[in-house]
């Protein structure tokens, strides 16, 4: 076990594909409960689930029969087939689960403001891609403001114009403003900007700590003893990235 390295912004270890869908879970129910503190009465976040069924590439043995190694005769060669087996990744269907935050108008039952927390099946081309730019769409197209929230370097960037490339991002579409919309770009390297949650006209936006809810995950979920820092994370850093990480885990040495 290696320590825990401080890190100023995102942890890229939690971005592996099975550790993902834990923090997700855990964060989303998080940012609920921030927000409700400063929502009620008015205002409630609700979680909301999506379920799906999605292809996918699952590492799993394949069926190999081994054997005695053989030629196999033509006109003029001899070719030799070995009996090592290679190891190949099949597509395995699977049922998907995926939180998302609603905030309602109480009196009303209103969609005021919906918020995505990005999960690796929405950044691939798969079927959780074409469902979630199907919804993604729908709102925008609706008088419902928009949060998303993309804390994963790998995968295909939800479709925008404008605004330079960054490892992490932070979206807030207001229905009034559209087709502009603010966004809070960051990298491995730079804090996670705090944002505010758009609400109707005339109330005040709470902001949310996205930094703080993420060290009251490692804290609940105990992440950290699960994480060996001097190995690369998955994705896989840049060299001088992953150096930068080797330094802060010496640091809190």
């Amino acid at each position: 076990m290696s320590t825990s390295p401080r890190f100023p912004g995102m942890n890229p270890y939690l971005e592996s594909p099975r550790r993902w869908p834990e923090i997700h879970a855990y964060l989303i129910i998080d940012i609920a409960r921030n927000l409700n503190r400063s929502l009620l009465p008015k205002y409630r976040a609700a979680v909301e689930e999506r379920v799906y069924i999605d292809t996918t590439m699952v590492g799993i043995p394949d069926t190999t029969v081994y054997r005695q190694p053989t030629n196999i005769q033509n006109s003029s060669t001899a070719v030799a087939v070995s009996d090592k087996p290679e190891r190949v990744m099949l597509p395995m269907t699977c049922e998907v689960k995926e939180r998302y935050l609603e905030i309602r108008e109480i009196a009303t039952q209103q969609v005021v403001t919906a918020i995505e927390l990005l999960s690796p099946a929405n950044k691939r081309g798969s079927e959780g891609r074409r469902k979630y730019l199907k919804k993604r769409q729908n709102v925008l197209g609706s008088l419902t403001h928009f949060v998303e929230i993309d804390l994963l370097r790998k995968g295909e960037p939800m479709p925008m114009t404008g605004g330079q490339q960054a490892d992490y991002q932070i979206l807030i579409s207001r229905a009034n403003e559209r087709p502009g919309a603010e966004r809070y770009a960051f990298n491995l390297r730079e804090p996670i900007p705090p944002f505010p949650v758009p609400l109707s006209e005339g109330n005040v936006e709470p902001v949310v700590d996205l930094k703080q809810l993420l060290e009251t995950v490692y804290d609940e979920a105990g992440i950290d003893s699960a994480i060996d820092y001097t190995t690369q994370p998955q994705p896989p850093l840049k060299n001088d990235d992953f150096e930068w990480v080797q330094s802060l885990a010496s640091v809190a040495e």
